[in-house]
């Protein structure tokens, strides 16, 4: 039964349509990082940037290299919608993409990471073999159909999304409103709905609507009566967070994502007019079934387990920040903190306070100041850095944390010599002080109202 579900034969129109889109909008994401100045920020200026723990090897390009190597990633987007060397070049974004997802989390956000599983699914679909570039130069290549697993795979992968940012926003700070308050603050220079969004009513209004949207919006897509009011709320829904908060592509890559919700005939009547219609499914047994369900099975299993792991791991993560990422926890948390460095000789015993102006940029600091793989990794470079001159060295960290606009309380364990402490990747590291006060304040959350 499964079998005949994934594997029969469904007109290929919105996978067709979807990589158009797909390419534009990654496109536009490379190179408007260059022209807003995203690159310079936090690739090209940072005295050294701050990787994934365990990808210090993979740095920037120096000097002006980074701007070269978007250059290529946005054109690498543009191959992509002709469908030019589309594997070629899709893979190519791939590696490229996840070199600069890997190299630098100052500015992470959520939809790099699903930028990167797109990506990468993107890869095995066959979405080159018509209406590009490929399919006119080789025409044998030429399909009208795909196989069924295609809208699957998408609609999972939205599925699991949307679900988990569900229950990440079912915790104290966003049900009684009081994190929505802190996130609209700082909107209220906003011209026209600056002063809206700041009423109570509002805060209410879209706690409880963001929930719903997040549960509702893939089952209401797929729902043939619910289907034209789901996708018209969800372009008020992305639409108004593009203008509110101004995340880059994410919006609208979501709203592509709804040409799969949607019959093919349709996207094809409207899109692509000359293209041969499918009247009828049918299913066939390729060769390539028993690996392609495996490798569904294995992928989609660990999607739907990364987002948990944080419950595995000692203390909340929302205090702990241990299992945040990847878990799909989005503008869910506001991090404050303080946070000073003490540098202390083994040899000699003579102490340095460090400025961190001197080593940082202003974001770098905002996130040295309240996030422990930060603090761990800038206390790592210290040690390094002492090192190069001879000296070896300990690096001590006081810390005090406030989450949510409450009380700063001790983070991190001042007589814990972080240069010399290895970092745990899977478990709790013990010398983030426990969070203490286990409530309803201290449960889900994402980063410094970012995506």
């Amino acid at each position: 039964m499964l079998d005949r579900f994934l594997f029969k034969k469904i007109d290929n129109s919105p996978l067709l349509v979807f990589r158009i889109f797909f390419g534009v909008l990654i496109s536009l994401e490379c190179y408007g990082a260059i022209l807003t100045g995203w690159v310079k920020r936090n690739l090209i200026n940072p005295e050294f940037t701050f990787t994934f723990i365990g990808f210090e090897w993979l740095q920037p390009l120096p000097g002006t290299g980074m701007y070269f190597y978007f250059m290529v990633m946005g054109t690498l987007g543009v191959f992509i919608a002709l469908g030019y060397k589309y594997r070629f070049s899709v893979l190519a974004f791939t590696l490229l993409w996840a070199g600069v997802y890997l190299m630098q989390k100052t500015a992470y956000n959520n939809h790099y990471y699903l930028l990167l599983l797109i990506s990468g699914i993107m890869f095995f679909l066959p979405a080159h073999k018509n209406y590009s570039i490929d399919a006119k130069r080789n025409p044998c290549i030429k399909e009208n159909t795909v196989f069924s697993y295609v809208k699957w795979i998408i609609v999972l992968q939205l599925f699991i999304v949307y679900t988990y940012a569900a229950i990440a926003k079912m915790y104290g700070d966003w049900l009684d409103f009081s994190f929505i308050e802190i996130l609209f603050r700082s909107k209220i220079h906003y011209p026209v709905v600056g002063d809206l969004l700041q009423h109570p009513v509002i805060h209410k209004f879209i706690g409880f609507s963001g929930i719903l949207f997040d549960l509702l919006i893939v089952p209401a897509l797929l729902w043939k009566p619910t289907r034209k009011w789901a996708f018209l709320i969800s372009i008020f829904f992305h639409l108004f967070n593009s203008f509110i908060f101004q995340i880059g592509i994410f919006p609208y890559l979501a709203l592509a994502f709804t040409l799969f919700f949607f019959p093919p005939e349709l996207i094809r009547s409207i899109f692509l007019k000359k293209k041969v219609p499918i009247l009828e499914s049918e299913y066939q047994n390729p060769s390539h079934k028993k690996w392609m369900i495996w490798f569904m099975a294995l992928y989609f299993l660990v999607q739907l387990l990364l987002p948990i792991r944080h419950y595995f791991i000692e203390d909340d993560v929302l205090w702990t920040e241990e299992g945040h990422r990847m878990s799909w926890r989005m503008m869910l948390r506001n991090r404050e903190g303080v946070t000073s460095f003490k540098v202390v000789n083994k040899a000699t015993g003579d102490v340095y306070l460090v400025d961190q102006e001197a080593y940082l940029t202003k974001a770098q600091q905002r996130k040295t100041a309240s996030y422990p793989d930060f603090i761990w990794q800038f206390a790592q470079h210290l040690k390094q850095e002492y090192k190069s001159r001879g000296e070896v060295v300990s690096v001590y960290v006081d810390s005090k944390v406030g989450i949510n606009g409450k009380p700063f309380r001790a983070f991190i364990d001042s007589e814990t010599d972080l240069a010399n402490t290895p970092w745990n990747y899977f478990w709790h590291n013990q010398w983030i002080l426990p969070s203490k006060i286990h409530d309803s304040t201290l449960e889900n959350g994402e980063g410094e109202t970012h995506f």
